[in-house]
């Protein structure tokens, strides 16, 4: 058996904290990521970093309200890193069909460069819990999805609509973007669509 000694061992200690510094600091970079929805002032859109500790706190405040149940911490955990890959791919606005039709590559190629920056149990266990997200097929998936989609929805019925309304989106194409919620939880499925057709109503949110 190999044997390690204490010099070696603080080699790799102090080789592995550089990995998780130059992994923490390239994570400082989702902060200049926008998205297209608008704080609930509605005076400037929000960036990455901020949507997701707002996921984060969502989570424990709304896992009374889903079917399955859940494990808190991978979700907090999930929701806080789901977007990192936005640091190399960009920001991919829900309803730009164009852009989705290559989001995946760019994501995936972004995960691959991002993770692979922190040693390496602790990258693969980051890039398990993406590749969960995207999946979408876990209980643990589907509650992350529902925060990652409830809260943009939130922020519009703050912000009356903005965003719904500088980009003509339609109701249809938001009730097909959350088509698995209800899945998830009914009474936050019901409260979305509450909203919608408050601001349907209001001319925020085409009708058809």
């Amino acid at each position: 058996m190999e044997t390690i000694t204490v010099d070696e061992l603080i080699r790799k200690e102090k080789e592995r904290l550089e990995q998780q510094i130059r992994f923490i600091t390239e994570a400082d970079k989702v902060k200049n990521i926008f998205r297209q929805t608008y704080l609930a002032d509605g005076k400037r859109k929000e960036n990455d970093a901020e949507h997701s500790w707002h996921l984060a706190l969502s989570a424990v405040l709304l896992k009374e309200h889903m079917k399955e149940e859940a494990d808190l911490t991978k979700v907090m955990i999930m929701v806080l890193i789901h977007d990192l890959v936005e640091i190399d791919a960009g920001d991919t606005y829900a309803y730009d069909e164009a852009g989705a039709a290559t989001k995946r590559e760019r994501e995936v190629k972004a995960a691959e460069r991002i993770f692979g920056l922190l040693p390496e149990d602790q990258g693969s266990y980051f890039r398990a819990l993406w590749d969960e997200f995207e999946e979408y097929e876990t209980a643990d998936a589907k509650f992350a999805h529902l925060l990652d989609n409830f809260q943009p929805l939130l922020l519009n019925d703050a912000s009356e609509g903005k965003s719904w309304a500088e980009h003509g989106v339609h109701k249809s194409q938001v009730c097909r973007r959350n088509a698995r919620i209800e899945e998830t939880s009914e009474l936050v499925w019901e409260k979305m669509l509450e909203i919608m057709d408050k601001h349907v109503e209001r001319g925020n949110l085409n009708e058809d």
